[in-house]
Formats: structure tokens, C-alpha cells, sequence
């Protein structure tokens, strides 16, 4: 693949999904460094390494885990069970084990989901130390009684955490957190479509001229998410807005959990943007779901809210075997991609003016921003804008603000504001 590789549209970022999607990616190991390898070819992507028992706040990182083969052996000799079959298929995390068990002896350590029973389940074991495997209910019904043969040929040594960060700097102060998590193995919606839909975005905004700086993490759930706050314990005084993105695939509509604070910057836009397209719910924040938990904890307290289509754990394939590509779709990516385009364009836009001519409203017919007579509809409600933007902008509103209490679609307040910039009411 080459550098800089179009990702402007969903069929792209399905491709790019479909690429990453056999990885075994975990906290750590092989296959989250390979897939930031790949992002990389897309993407400016720092890599950044933690090493194995650094202390990021009140966790420690953990001992890198690498796999290279799992699987059981049923009474005859047959692989029932194999890693290389599906990377879900061993508890990921699991410590290395080659044992002969009974079935009954086994059991404990298998787990189904019975409800489902086509279906396996996707199971962790980050940081307690032991291990198993994952399978449906209908394999293991199938097995018979007699002695099994458990092989997990796996390593849990010191080695080290990476993440990715692609940093788009812009012309003022101000960042804006972009951030998904890369560490599960091969479930499509959870995690992988935040993961190309960030970097779409991200590939976007490289392009482009930027106000904000744009800062995008792809990193291990958790655990990543603290180390990157461990290194930037000062994050509050630069970053104004920021998501956690995730789940972005499936055909749910967006929804959208506000930060901690719930009056930040992006959760007006959030809102603003689902208001005036009709489309997605808003809901309170909470601490549990996904890293915006962190970003909010209170002693960051940072301005940012967690953008899903259905969201984690409210549809049925969340976290097993079910969660493949099939479960995702071009169309969604490249809406949620041009949903967070307009998110970004709004946040870029949105700047606090100071009217020249506070005391009483400025002439405008003979700075040739009024009709002199009737004219076009459009006219008029450029006109309606400017005088909102004048007699708002006393240097505490910004344009959102603005855009929110007169009811007039944001980007005509945008070009009201330029307007009045130009003809130098504005400052």
C-alpha cells in the first residue's frame, strides 16, 4: 500500500476494515503494532511506546502478550477448537498452557454464549493471569466425553504499550481530541469502524487548512487512553473539544453521550448538528462505556462526549463472532465520516467576534451590506444574520451560540460574520 491512500469515502474505509479485520490485536503484542503499522501508511502516525511496568496513573502496564497458535484437541486427535480458525477462539490475554484434561476437567475453562448458540463470544483476561477458550454452544455440545489435549503457545513478557498519534497542527490555540480504541481482535463494528473512520478523518484534515490543531489517537482501550493522559496531565489548558468514536459501522442511527460537563463546545455542536439534520439522540453522560470515561474523569475533566451509531452492548452482536464485516456497511462509514466532517467544519468555524460599533446598530446600506430596496429572500435572511451577529457579538458568544438562540442555520451566520468581518465591523 501506499502513503497517502484516498479514504474519502465509505467503500474505502470498508476496504481498510476488511484489511485490518484478521489482525489479533490485543492491549498489546504483534497485532496492534501491525495495525498501527498500516495506519501509518495512510497517516503522519506517531508511534509512541509505554514500557511494561510503568506506572500511568493509578494502572501499570502490563507485560506484552504475544500469540502464536491455540487450539484443543478433541479425544481423536482433531482440532475442535483453533486459534488460527478465528483469533476469538482464545481468551485474549491468556497465559501459555499445554495440558491433557477431561472434558469435565476443560469445561471451566470454555465459554458460550447458550443464547446465542452459533455465535462465540469475545473474552479478555488484561490483568489477572490464567487462561481459555472461546467456542459456540453448539461445538460444545458436540464434544464427546474422553481426555482433551489445551495448547495455548503464547508469551507474556516485558515489552511495552504503543499507541498512535497523528497530530495536525492549526493557525490558533486550541486542540481538538479525536480518539478510538484499536485493541480488539477481529470484531468489525467494535472497534474497527471507529478505528478507519478516525483515520478518514484524519487523512481529511491533513489536506485541509486548519484554525484548530487536530489531535487523533488510536489507542488500547483503557489502558492507552490512561497513558496518554499520564504524559499530557496539563490536556485541559489546550483541548476545547474532542470525541471517543467507536461503532460507527452498523445501520443504527448516531448517537451521541455527552461529556461530563455537558455544556462544553462539543456538546452544543453535537447537538446543533443533530437538531438541524434531524437526525440522532442525545444522552447524558455516564461513567461507564468506552475512554471518554477517562478524558472526563473529574481531575481532567476534559470537554469530551462519545459518538456511536448503536451504541456498545445495545445490539445483540456486541463482542462475538457476529461482529464481522458483513455487520457493517459502506453507506454508515461514509455518513458517519461526513457527519464528523461537518463537526469538524463547525468547530473550525465557530469563533467569538467583538462588534466595532457597540453603542447602536452600524449603518449598513451604505457599506453595501443591506438592500437599498425588495430584493431576494436569501438577501433578507443575510441581513436577519448580520443583526444577530452584531448585536451578540460583545465578545463572549461565539458563532454557535448565535446560530442556537436565533434559530438561523449556522452556516448563513458563519457568512454573516465574514460579511461583517470584511466591511471591518467585526474583531
Amino acid at each position: 500500500m501506499s502513503r497517502w491512500r484516498d479514504l474519502a469515502d465509505g467503500d474505502a474505509l470498508y476496504r481498510l476494515a476488511a484489511d485490518l479485520f484478521p489482525l489479533c490485536r490485543s492491549i498489546t503484542g504483534p497485532g496492534i503494532r501491525e495495525t498501527l503499522a498500516r495506519l501509518a501508511e495512510y497517516l503522519p502516525l506517531d508511534l509512541v511506546e509505554v514500557p511494561s511496568g510503568t506506572k500511568v496513573l493509578d494502572w501499570t502496564v502490563p507485560n506484552e502478550w504475544t500469540i502464536r497458535d491455540g487450539y484443543i484437541l478433541d479425544p481423536k486427535g482433531s482440532r475442535v477448537v483453533d486459534f488460527h480458525r478465528s483469533n476469538l477462539h482464545v481468551v485474549s490475554y491468556s497465559t501459555p498452557v499445554a495440558l491433557d484434561l477431561t472434558l469435565a476437567e476443560l469445561r471451566p475453562r470454555l465459554h458460550t454464549i447458550p443464547e446465542r448458540p452459533d455465535w462465540t463470544p469475545y473474552r479478555t483476561s488484561y490483568y489477572q493471569e490464567t487462561w481459555g477458550f472461546c467456542l459456540s454452544q453448539r461445538q460444545l455440545d458436540g464434544l464427546p466425553e474422553g481426555r482433551y489435549r489445551a495448547v495455548i503457545d503464547a508469551d507474556l513478557r516485558p515489552g511495552g504499550l504503543v499507541f498512535g498519534e497523528c497530530v495536525l497542527p492549526g493557525r490558533e490555540p486550541g486542540e481538538v481530541l479525536l480518539s478510538t480504541h484499536c485493541c480488539h481482535p477481529s470484531l468489525a463494528n467494535d472497534n474497527l469502524s471507529g478505528v478507519v473512520v478516525a483515520a478518514g478523518l484524519a487523512k481529511w484534515l491533513a489536506g485541509r487548512d486548519r484554525r484548530l490543531t487536530y489531535r487523533i489517537l488510536f489507542v488500547p482501550g483503557t489502558i492507552g487512553a490512561l497513558a496518554w493522559l499520564d504524559r499530557n496531565r496539563l490536556a485541559g489548558e489546550r483541548v476545547t473539544a474532542g470525541l471517543v468514536l467507536s461503532c460507527l459501522g452498523d445501520r443504527g442511527s448516531l448517537s451521541f453521550k455527552q461529556s461530563r460537563r455537558g455544556d462544553t463546545v462539543t456538546d452544543r455542536a453535537i447537538a446543533h448538528l443533530f437538531g438541524t439534520g434531524g437526525i440522532g439522540t442525545v444522552r447524558p453522560f455516564a461513567p461507564t462505556g468506552y475512554d471518554e470515561r477517562q478524558y472526563c474523569s473529574p481531575g481532567f475533566n476534559l470537554p469530551v462526549g462519545a459518538l456511536t451509531r448503536t451504541r456498545n452492548g445495545q445490539y445483540p452482536e456486541y463482542h462475538t463472532s457476529a461482529d464481522d464485516l458483513a455487520l457493517i456497511d459502506p453507506t454508515s462509514l461514509g455518513d458517519s465520516l461526513s457527519f464528523l466532517q461537518a463537526f469538524v467544519d463547525l468547530l473550525d468555524g465557530n469563533v467569538r467576534f467583538r462588534s466595532q460599533e457597540q453603542f447602536g446598530e452600524p449603518q449598513l446600506g451604505r457599506r453595501g451590506l443591506f438592500r437599498s430596496g425588495g430584493g431576494r429572500v436569501e438577501a433578507a435572511h443575510l441581513e436577519e444574520a448580520m443583526l444577530w451577529v452584531l448585536n451578540m457579538s460583545d465578545g463572549g458568544a461565539d458563532l454557535l451560540a448565535i446560530a442556537d438562540r436565533s434559530g438561523i442555520p449556522y452556516p448563513q451566520v458563519v457568512a454573516a460574520a465574514m460579511a461583517l468581518r470584511e466591511a471591518g465591523l467585526l474583531v
